[in-house]
């Protein structure tokens, strides 16, 4: 997996872990944010390295399906992108367009 996938991923986990069942968010915080390996988490829960694989996989794409659903992450980078258009470029229009968007 690239940093740029990780990064993102850890990203959404912060969006919609608790929409995840508790098993899914503790191993993904454990993998993606405590930086456990798939060997160290299974042994702090007594389970097969493949189960934690597995469960981090189905979480992946649980996380990726909410944001295809909800699109918060990407509200909030598009959010981003205008307040820092409006910082170097301030008008009133600007910010009402911006403020609209939101409603």
């Amino acid at each position: 997996m690239e940093l740029k996938e990780m990064i993102e991923i850890g990203i959404l986990l912060d969006y919609y872990k608790v929409l995840l069942t508790e098993k899914q968010s503790k191993y993904l915080i454990e993998y993606f944010e405590e930086d456990l390996s798939l060997t160290e988490i299974a042994e702090n829960y007594g389970i097969s390295r493949q189960a934690v694989y597995d469960n981090i996989k189905r979480g992946i794409k649980i996380l990726k399906n909410y944001e295809e659903k909800l699109k918060f992450y990407e509200r909030d980078k598009e959010l981003q992108k205008d307040l820092l258009e409006l910082k170097n470029n301030f008008t009133m229009e600007k910010l009402d367009e911006i403020i609209k968007k939101l409603s």
